[in-house]
């Protein structure tokens, strides 16, 4: 991974790109199924934008396989 052109995304972002509810994301999160944030602070955390962008790709090609 490129670290000079890492893009961090906040949750309400995440939750803009997903379509998806905060608890949904965080249960995701728990059951494997979705990238981990990273801590940025004692109060922040951040997911990586190529991991959301990725985890995106996946369900997109698992949906039209399934088809």
């Amino acid at each position: 991974m490129d670290h000079q052109n890492i893009q961090m995304l906040r949750i309400g972002e995440v939750c803009r790109r997903t379509g998806l509810s905060k608890s949904q994301i965080f249960r995701l999160v728990d059951g494997c199924g979705f990238p981990a944030p990273i801590k940025l602070s004692a109060r922040a955390t951040a997911w990586i934008e190529a991991e959301v962008e990725g985890w995106l790709r996946d369900r997109i090609t698992a949906t039209r396989q399934a088809v």
